[in-house]
């Protein structure tokens, strides 16, 4: 999975990550220590998320990001 970040707004990577795992915002909360509504307020836009929840969220799903500037 690539996805160019500077292609998206933060909020849809998130919701992107969660939907190319095929799980709920429930279980894709559960699977990083979040709450279904924090899930919700990163997708919606409405919570912002820190580099540290992208390493989180790499680790447990075994995914690589990185980010390339252009």
């Amino acid at each position: 999975m690539k996805i160019e970040f500077s292609e998206y707004d933060p909020k849809d990577i998130i919701r992107i990550i969660r939907e190319w795992t095929e799980l709920t915002q429930k279980d894709f909360g559960k699977s990083i220590n979040k709450s279904e509504r924090t899930i919700q307020d990163y997708e919606a836009g409405r919570r912002r998320y820190y580099t540290e929840t992208l390493h989180t969220i790499s680790k447990v799903h075994n995914l690589k990001i990185t980010v390339e500037k252009k």
